[in-house]
């Protein structure tokens, strides 16, 4: 679970929804059946209109990888990879075929196989490349359409607010406290609107750009592993490469790569 995720969204509600209660409004008067009809629905309405239909059924799929971290431990792969590289070293790189279903990845699996299999460096970097291109525009999309919905929900917020105002003023002359209260809660859609915008949908998207980003740097290293295993690389030199590839404070763990290898 990614509580930073689920502790800002908490955070969020709270903060907003708490300073509404500490200024004298009720929760009764947040929960505004048309309001949020025209919000959700709508902003529903355009992800459906704006996105191929699988992509729109998968947003609770979405919604899951924003909320846990992925298993993607550089430092573990580096480990196994320069164990790999080791024993293609010593006993040539057909022996890493019994070793292949020990790699969780499917990507570091089929990069392996390719190059078992004898198939020239060149394409295997293509055929990789093309893989992780293909698997970024994915990420990228599914992130995209949380960006979209977090631009149409307060653009929602406001057609919902400029519909109660026409109900509130064709009924004008009226009690002119009643009038008031009708105006505020025309302003509820407003707030709703901008709230998911800022709460869920665009920091939704912002995980899920982040989540692409750490999976691409795993499969990159990856990748470049598979290559020089191929090519025969020293499984020194190719530690010290692939160490270089993680930020200052993961490379502190070069002990455990170590361990790992071994």
């Amino acid at each position: 679970m990614d509580f930073g995720l689920l502790f800002g969204l908490m955070l969020g509600f709270a903060s907003i929804f708490g300073s509404f209660l500490l200024e004298g409004g009720t929760l009764g008067g947040l929960i505004q059946a048309p309001a949020m009809i025209i919000v959700f629905g709508g902003t529903m309405a355009t992800a459906m209109i704006g996105n191929p239909t699988s992509r729109f059924l998968s947003m609770p799929s979405f919604f899951k990888v924003a909320m846990f971290d992925p298993d993607l431990s550089a430092v573990k792969l580096i480990g196994d990879m320069i164990h790999l590289a080791e024993l293609a070293r010593r006993e040539g790189i057909l022996t890493l075929e019994s070793h292949l279903a020990n790699m969780k990845s499917p990507f570091v699996q089929r990069g392996l196989k390719l190059a078992i299999d004898g198939v020239e460096p060149e394409q295997v970097q293509k055929v990789m490349e093309g893989e992780l291109e293909m698997m970024s525009e994915r990420h990228i999309a599914s992130a995209k359409m949380f960006a979209q919905m977090g631009a149409y929900s307060p653009t929602m917020g406001i057609i919902g607010t400029v519909m109660g105002l026409i109900a509130t003023l064709a009924s004008a002359g009226g009690d002119p406290t009643e009038l008031i209260h009708h105006i505020g809660a025309a302003f509820i859609a407003t707030l709703w609107g901008v709230f998911v915008a800022n709460v869920i949908f665009l920091p939704v998207a912002d995980k899920l750009k982040n989540r692409n980003a750490e999976e691409e740097h795993y499969l990159r290293i990856a990748m470049i592993a598979v290559f020089e295993i191929q090519s025969g690389t020293n499984p020194s030199m190719l530690q010290q490469q692939l160490l270089s590839l993680l930020p200052p404070s993961e490379r502190k763990e070069e002990g455990a790569v170590e361990a790992r290898a071994a």
